[in-house]
């Protein structure tokens, strides 16, 4: 559901959204990096990149940014070049652009796995007190939404709805008992700390090595942050976090013996 203060230019209002475009504002990386967005979604416009071509037909429908959009878009061209095996998987689809953009370009790539979309289709669930930025994030409760039945029609005009499975419901009540067998690519785009913290406990062990895992919100949202780092501690991953943005972060799945390596 991506970082709700960045914009939609179909998604439901916002309350208060001064308060939270004030609030970002003091930091001068947000502002530096809000700047190069403009540019960078600028040229993706004119573009004849394969890339550009994808992100044309999905931009109006994300809240992700151009430069974690095409994070998804190589972490698919990796997994596939290098023949990694597993699902795709998105947690937090909003209004689904950015899960139509992946379902694209497995298409584009010739790569029949499975897509599964999971988020509540109703909107942003509230956050918990566990949420350091409560405060802030409570604004957005409700916000982000795009209906089952919108993000399947717009899967259907794309011509990707094949191969496309989607997971209705609160993470906390689907995620633990889902079906998926292994993971590929994982994108976390929970927002809040319980929503993040579920998704890496029910799926970070179903990611294969050398598997791809995005996080949305890790620069922006405090809650996401927390869950990350929390269970990357209990867990004793070394793994570096790679920016992709202000707010977007991913890794590279490390398999047992380089999880040995570097703990030493």
């Amino acid at each position: 559901m991506s970082t709700p203060g960045e914009g939609l230019s179909s998604a439901q209002p916002i309350r208060h959204p001064w308060r939270e475009v004030l609030h970002r504002a003091r930091d001068p990386r947000f502002v530096a990096d809000s700047a190069l967005r403009v540019v960078m979604e600028g040229w993706d416009r004119v573009s004849p990149s394969e890339f550009s071509r994808l992100y044309r037909q999905v931009r109006t429908r994300t809240m992700c940014s151009n430069a974690r959009l095409r994070g998804l878009y190589r972490a698919l061209h990796y997994v596939v070049s290098r023949d990694i095996a597993g699902d795709v998987v998105e947690c937090g689809a909003a209004q689904g652009g950015s899960a139509a953009l992946m379902a694209l370009t497995l298409r584009q790539l010739e790569s029949r796995r499975k897509l599964w979309v999971c988020d509540t289709f109703e909107g942003l669930p509230a956050p918990s007190s566990a949420d350091p930025d409560f405060e802030f994030a409570d604004l957005f409760t409700g916000t982000c939404i795009g209906t089952l039945n919108e993000v399947r029609a717009l899967f259907q005009r794309l011509g990707v709805l094949e191969d496309v499975e989607f997971v209705k419901g609160l993470f906390q009540e689907t995620l633990p008992v889902s079906r998926i067998p292994q993971i590929a690519v994982l994108h976390i785009d929970g927002d809040w700390y319980e929503s993040v913290k579920v998704c890496l406990e029910s799926l970070y062990d179903k990611v294969v090595p050398d598997g791809v895992i995005q996080l949305d919100d890790y620069g922006y949202w405090k809650g996401a942050r927390k869950a990350v780092d929390e269970f990357f501690e209990q867990r004793g991953i070394q793994a570096p976090l790679k920016r992709l943005d202000y707010s977007g972060r991913f890794l590279i799945k490390p398999g047992p013996i380089t999880s040995a390596a570097e703990a030493r």
